[in-house]
């Protein structure tokens, strides 16, 4: 049975206790077709059925702006040595350590500009303290 990494669980559970009232309606975790017939998701099961990847609604509190600030918190604990998180992709724009977590172009097919992608490493498999 799938299950959401401890990393993305603690995340999820932070933004969701930060904006309590946000949009959820873009939010999710586990691959749906698109995904799965690309075949390298980090939203697919592993072998032991843990999903490395959530997508959290950019609608926190009906102002964009606030996506924006999340997502650079988000980018800053990277920068600063968390392991656990691989990349970000938000609003047409990567974020990763190739360039020291700079924001850089995202040439995906979904530039993620209704919510924000979070891919995390191995390491936040069973890591679920804060960010």
């Amino acid at each position: 049975m799938p299950k959401l990494c401890a990393a993305g669980i603690q995340l999820r559970e932070m933004i969701d206790d930060l904006y309590p009232e946000r949009d959820r309606r873009s939010d999710g975790w586990l691959a749906d077709s698109r995904h799965l017939a690309k075949g390298n998701s980090d939203h697919i099961p592993d072998a032991r059925g843990i999903v490395r990847a959530i997508d959290i609604d950019s609608d926190l509190n009906a102002h964009k702006e606030e996506a924006y600030a999340l997502v650079e918190k988000i980018r800053k604990c990277a920068k600063q040595g968390d392991k656990r998180i691989k990349y970000i992709i938000y609003d047409g724009k990567i974020m990763s350590p190739i360039l020291g977590w700079k924001r850089r172009n995202y040439k995906g097919a979904n530039p993620h500009r209704s919510h924000f992608h979070i891919s995390f490493t191995s390491l936040g498999d069973t890591d679920g303290r804060w960010f």
